[in-house]
């Protein structure tokens, strides 16, 4: 008896839910106006991260990736501003990436991590590729109350290069890679070991891990294809980045809003081109050669 029932109950259950979602012969009241349409999107069948392909044909990676396409598609606001300052940043990151040997799609590795502005992290992450104070440091950055250096976009895409490059060496793929600058090299070895699997799709991960390169992967395919997503504009709406020069210096600077005047700009032009200033001057007690990015007026 009581099998019976738990199997109606079901069964019954069943029917509801099915009812529920299944469409009336009766003409729909929009409650919205009529043009207005939430489409649910179709997923790529040729996914990847960097050549790696993505297993689609998995349930729960299909829902996953389901699910950071839908909130990345329409989150329409913030969707519109990553294209837009993609198109600011991507050509300074391109040829740094090439650089130091990273492939192109970890531009938008930098750009879920920070989403292109000089934001501090509620954990203290900073700069494009957000980076961690004791992270920064331990590879070379030079980070205190005067200079942060991982707001210099040069020098934290090399430190983000040399990190990544490393971690595809110790995981011979570049999607646990991109994993472990979430998680961090460790944490990925750990839960890799104790679940006896070798690719990031086959494992249980932490849910910040667990969405982190599919949110990449959306971005990927989002900005690769405004159109098709629904985003539409003219270019004269992107932003771009001035034009500047380079000033060397292995001095310190008393004052930079008085430096920047000498050069024909203002403090805040400056400090927009050279976040890594971190006060209204340049200690340098060790005669260090720094690189300063004058706007061309």
């Amino acid at each position: 008896m009581i099998r019976f029932l738990s199997i109606t109950s079901i069964v019954f259950t069943g029917i509801l839910f099915t009812n529920t979602i299944s469409k009336s012969n009766e003409p729909t009241i929009k409650n919205v106006a009529e043009t207005y349409e939430i489409k649910a999107v179709k997923l790529p069948e040729n996914l990847n991260l960097a050549g790696e392909r993505v297993p689609i044909e998995k349930h729960d990676i299909r829902e996953r990736m389901d699910r950071e396409l839908l909130v990345n598609t329409y989150w329409q606001s913030n969707g519109l501003l990553l294209i837009k300052r993609a198109n600011k940043y991507f050509p300074v990151l391109e040829p740094l990436l090439a650089k130091h040997g990273l492939p192109n799609d970890f531009k938008f590795l930098a750009l879920a991590e920070s989403a292109f502005i000089d934001e501090t992290s509620n954990v203290g992450a900073a700069g494009m590729w957000h980076f961690m104070k004791q992270t920064g440091k331990e590879f070379g950055l030079e980070i205190n109350d005067n200079v942060d250096e991982r707001y210099n976009i040069e020098k934290s895409t090399e430190v983000a290069a040399e990190y990544l490059k490393k971690s595809k060496e110790r995981f011979g793929s570049w999607t646990l890679a991109a994993a472990a600058y979430n998680a961090g090299n460790y944490g990925i070895s750990k839960r890799l070991e104790a679940q006896g699997v070798t690719s990031y799709y086959d494992a249980l991960l932490p849910d910040e891990t667990e969405r982190y390169v599919f949110r990449i992967l959306a971005l990927k395919e989002i900005i690769s294809n405004p159109e098709k997503y629904g985003f539409v504009f003219d270019q004269e709406d992107l932003y771009t980045l001035p034009k500047t020069y380079t000033v060397k210096v292995d001095t310190a600077i008393t004052n930079i809003a008085s430096f920047a005047k000498h050069f024909g700009t203002t403090y805040k032009d400056l400090k927009l081109h050279n976040s890594w200033l971190r006060q209204n001057h340049l200690n340098n007690r060790s005669r260090k050669l720094y690189e300063i990015k004058i706007p061309t007026n």
